[in-house]
């Protein structure tokens, strides 16, 4: 059985007994069985079923190698609660790690997931942990969703200390974004708690759960926006100061000392970013709780977003480096090379005369000038006769019976000289994606003009968010030309690409479609076939993207040059 992995589940005991890097290594959930009681402990206050509405109905009672769908293999249970288990799977037919949760049909929340999870999929934001399937099938509700074993859980980083600013700064941004983006669309988590939250190893921050985690444990709320700032508010209070904003402890996470109310971050811990502490306190605001300066608390995520994007952007802490060890002089530079070895040793050993330096008699200087003199004379000799060589080949350059080659002789015939060839039309390639990438930029990739440019949409890791290979520009050149090198100039930092071509009527619809011949990376990248190639379509395909001064990754074509 494959190790389980705390980057894929959350911690299933939050009661705050142990400390959190203890229980990172003991049994684990997929996010929907935290323990800890939200009555008075957070912001996840909100309504559950009535007790004993889910008891009635057992949990289904399957094991590990059992099929959903004739393709979804069960490997291991990691949450069995409440009329529903979780499990980890494998997807046969994709060859990849899943999460399942399953529950009876006939349990009283069953409608409910599939409608929450159904909503969530329909989502498709790249920052929510994707819902990949959800099936009413032979008396049992599944949900199939993504697992994510190269992540860390939040309760795993904050269980290794505060964070420092930026990281906090980050957390704060793209979790109050990506919530805003939800509630948008009529969806709420309801259930945001550090276990709910993944931080990938681009340092990009994914939310499973959406909407599910809280169907599943049958949580409403009649203000679900405003828990899920509070929520949101408590994450940022717990990665300042690494304790949890109210009485009670959770999530492994000590609690505020009784008795005292909420007190601002900065209060907490020393060194606590003054604008982070502020932020944090708006979003908790609850029950006459104020910011520190008496701003309009958020209530929303959207207003969070926008609070957090009106500070000063927080950069990352310069690197440090490791000062080099002193330099060691040898003993010759120490200028004990020849004295005795100790001190008693100069009563037994003779000191070396010191020798004279070389060349300093009479004899000495003749013999530098005489050598001098050859050397001056070698090198005025060599220089004129590399003149008069010159000058005859510029001489024999004038007859043109010098300068063709016989190919019947063996000669080879004449290099042709690279001619620019002409882009007649040029169009964006997603055909892994939406089918559109910015078709509105794309003459600028040959206009000419080294100001302009195309770029890709932003992505929220180089690889695109792991949603596609890649995303191009085809170009059109009219006719079937021979094509020699293809000079790209990027934007914004080192951009990985492959030069694709077809010398088809029509550009293929696939990048399978065309034929890969060379590839490279960096700001200017020089793309030469390693054989002379013929093509009438050209595919400038861009495979990993350069960080963007927006927090994502975006790829930016200011020119492309094509020659023969």
């Amino acid at each position: 059985m494959a190790e389980r992995s705390t980057a894929a589940v959350d911690v299933a005991d939050n009661s705050g007994d142990k400390p959190l890097s203890a229980k990172a290594d003991e049994a684990t959930t997929d996010g929907t069985a935290e323990g800890q009681d939200s009555t008075g402990s957070g912001p996840q206050e909100a309504v559950d079923e009535p007790a004993g509405s889910a008891a009635a109905v057992s949990t289904p009672d399957l094991h590990s190698g059992h099929k959903l769908a004739g393709r979804y293999r069960l490997e291991e249970c990691v949450t069995r609660l409440d009329g529903f288990s979780s499990w980890r799977a494998v997807d046969e037919k994709l060859r990849r790690a899943v999460g399942v949760h399953l529950l009876p049909a006939d349990h009283p929340r069953a409608r409910s997931v599939l409608a929450a999870a159904r909503s969530s999929a329909l989502l498709g934001d790249p920052r929510f942990v994707q819902v990949l399937d959800a099936v009413e099938e032979n008396d049992l509700v599944y949900v199939v969703h993504e697992w994510l074993p190269d992540a860390t859980e939040l309760t795993a980083l904050l269980g290794a200390g505060p964070m420092d600013a930026h990281d906090a700064y980050q957390l704060v941004s793209q979790i109050s974004q990506a919530m805003a983006a939800a509630h948008r669309e009529g969806l709420a988590h309801l259930r945001l708690t550090p276990g709910a939250v993944l931080r990938s190893s681009s340092g990009q921050y994914r939310i499973r759960g959406l909407a599910v985690n809280a169907a599943l444990r049958g949580i409403t709320s009649e203000g679900p926006q405003r828990a899920d700032t509070e929520a949101i508010g408590a994450l940022l209070y717990a990665a300042l100061t690494q304790r949890w904003p109210y009485e009670s402890d959770a999530y492994g996470l000590t609690g505020l000392p009784k008795g005292v109310g909420l007190i601002a971050p900065d209060q907490v811990r020393a060194g606590v970013h003054r604008g982070l502490s502020e932020i944090a306190m708006r979003a908790l605001a609850n029950d006459g709780a104020t910011a520190s300066r008496q701003e309009q608390p958020c209530t929303t995520p959207d207003e969070l977003a926008k609070a957090v994007a009106a500070m000063p952007r927080i950069r990352p802490p310069e690197p440090t480096f490791t000062a080099p060890p002193e330099y060691q002089r040898t003993t010759y530079q120490q200028g004990t090379y020849g004295r005795p070895a100790g001190p008693g040793a100069g009563a037994t050993q003779q000191v070396i005369a010191t020798p004279p330096p070389p060349l300093q008699s009479r004899t000495g200087k003749a013999l530098k000038w005489a050598v001098s003199a050859l050397l001056i004379a070698a090198l005025g000799l060599g220089s004129w006769q590399l003149a008069e060589t010159l000058l005859d080949r510029d001489n024999n350059s004038d007859d043109p019976g010098t300068t063709q080659t016989n190919p019947e002789n063996g000669d080879a015939p004449p290099v042709e000289k690279s001619k620019p060839v002409q882009i007649v039309d040029a169009k964006d390639f997603d055909p892994l994606g939406d089918g559109s990438e910015k078709p509105q930029d794309i003459d600028n990739v040959y206009d000419g003009d080294a100001s302009t440019f195309w770029h890709t949409d932003g992505y929220f890791t180089a690889d695109f968010g792991k949603l596609k290979e890649g995303v191009g520009v085809v170009l059109d050149l009219g006719k079937v030309q021979q094509v020699g090198a293809v000079d790209v100039t990027f934007l914004g930092g080192t951009t990985a690409v492959e030069l694709r071509t077809s010398s088809d009527s029509t550009a293929p619809t696939m990048p399978t479609g065309f034929s890969k011949v060379a590839e490279g990376s960096g700001t200017k990248v020089s793309l030469k076939p390693g054989e002379p190639a013929r093509a009438r379509y050209l595919l400038v395909w861009l495979t990993k993207l350069p960080p963007s001064s927006e927090g994502n990754f975006r790829g930016k074509i200011s020119d492309i040059k094509v020659t023969s």
